[in-house]
């Protein structure tokens, strides 16, 4: 990643362009400029170079390449899909069933469609916005149910498979926009839509994929491209880098998700410790690798965001498509977490270690300056009831390892044990006892965040 873009930490609202899509889209634009529809050799070109592109994102979604069609954004491809499917199912009936945590593309649809008629119910999420699976519920007469594979302000990953399988043979439209290229994507959809920009992708790339056998619709005018479902002419060489991209940070992900999974972890733990009366939101343990979320009482998290730009750091605050009203966050009202002052960090592919130290240090002094005027005499953050720090300096493996063992009962599930080590043997003993033992590890950080003079803190996540 580029250094003035070190402090960009709002990856969930848009990624900088891969270096991937960069070359992709210029090689693309002096071969595949012609129209793919036509039979001339530029035309038979940019045909090769599209269908090419769409089996690559097929094969990267889990569909066949004729059930993929291409759209100009990923709210496109949801309002298209949502419309297309309950106008082919408008015989089984009128009923709609999404999650109270949709990005607004789901809402705005939804709302038109209870408009003309329909019927919409909305599934309730539990503290940690995971949708209450027990409670979506299909009836004979529900068109289609709807749920994200990940939520895009507080990062949990919802249980699309359980979902599927609980609406029997009602089609789920997921909307994979915050998932796809990091996560594998979730088994049961019968739609799905990603966004490309998401991915380090260009924008102005959507993607909207329909199973065989799904009954749809399109809500538009009869058009011959993109199988009828997406009219208007494409964008060969956007698509070529969206798809170029998707395969490059696919490739990546693995490494680069354990890396951000520690510095996300990092962030989780610390500004608890350092800022006074702050609440960490969303699942703990079941969410995305690289975002987290946090409200601190007592502030504007608008005037906190334009303190943390002027400091070099662009996060965002509230869900990105409405941060510019003065409407609380919908997704955190429906989850009953606090929703004043609310700060979005999702860091990109590349974020330095250094860049979130910087961050951590910055932010407990811009959250006092802005407290400051209110004159509020707050406490001094409270340690993390459910994190357990364990002192294993100066003991040779296996020591820290029994010691984890013996102790990561004390914290509940999705509880974080600590485990400070100086044996280098620890580095590859405690992942694979984790491994071993069906338990999460969430990396490592500096012993001096946990007030060490030396050695490095493990992290373990205590699973349900």
């Amino acid at each position: 990643m580029a250094s003035d873009l070190s402090g960009y930490f709002d990856v969930a609202s848009t990624a900088p362009l891969h270096p991937v899509a960069r070359q992709a889209l210029t090689a693309a634009l002096d071969e595949g400029w012609a129209d793919p529809a036509r039979l001339y050799r530029s035309g038979r070109q940019a045909r090769m170079l599209l269908d090419a592109a769409r089996e690559t994102v097929a094969e990267a979604i889990g569909a066949r390449a004729d059930e993929v069609a291409f759209t100009t954004s990923g709210t496109q491809a949801v309002q298209l899909g949502m419309l297309g499917a309950l106008r082919g199912r408008r015989r089984v009936g009128r009923h709609l069933l999404h999650s109270a945590v949709e990005h607004s593309c789901v809402l705005h649809t939804a709302d038109r469609h209870r408009a003309e008629g329909g019927e919409v119910d909305v599934v309730p999420v539990d503290r940690g916005g995971r949708v209450r699976v027990e409670a979506f519920t299909a009836r004979p007469d529900t068109a289609l149910a709807v749920l994200q594979s990940a939520n895009h302000e507080v990062g949990t990953v919802q249980p699309v498979a359980e979902v599927a399988e609980r609406c029997g043979g009602v089609p789920l439209l997921v909307d994979a926009a915050q998932s796809v290229g990091r996560l594998p994507v979730p088994a049961g959809w019968s739609l799905l839509t990603a966004s490309a920009h998401k991915w380090g992708g260009p924008a102005g790339v959507g993607v909207l994929a329909v199973r065989k056998g799904v009954r749809f619709a399109s809500a538009l005018p009869a058009d011959e491209r993109e199988g009828g479902r997406v009219p208007g002419y494409v964008n060969v060489p956007a698509i070529v880098a969206a798809a170029a991209s998707l395969r490059a940070v696919r490739a990546e992900a693995e490494a680069e998700n354990a890396r951000l999974h520690a510095l996300v972890e990092r962030i989780r733990a610390r500004v608890p410790r350092l800022v006074p009366e702050v609440e960490v939101v969303g699942d703990p343990v079941r969410r995305l690798p690289h975002l987290v979320t946090f409200s601190c009482l007592y502030v504007d998290g608008e005037v906190l965001l334009s303190e943390l730009d002027r400091a070099g750091f662009a996060v965002s605050s509230g869900s990105s498509c409405t941060a510019s009203t003065l409407t609380p966050s919908h997704v955190l009202a429906a989850m009953g977490v606090l929703t004043e002052g609310n700060v979005r960090v999702s860091l990109p592919y590349g974020a330095p270690e250094s860049a979130v130290d910087r961050f951590l240090t910055v932010l407990p002094e811009l959250v006092a300056q802005v407290r400051a005027p209110l004159g509020l005499d707050l406490p001094a953050p409270a340690p993390a009831e459910r994190e357990l720090v364990i002192d294993a300096l100066g003991k040779r493996c296996p020591l820290p390892v029994i010691e984890l063992a013996k102790r990561i009962g004390e914290v509940p599930p999705g509880g974080l044990v600590v485990v400070l080590s100086d044996d280098e043997a620890a580095r590859l003993d405690i992942p694979a006892w984790c491994e071993m033992r069906g338990e999460e590890y969430a990396g490592h950080a500096p012993a001096a965040d946990y007030g060490a003079d030396r050695g490095v803190a493990y992290l373990v996540r205590r699973r349900p």
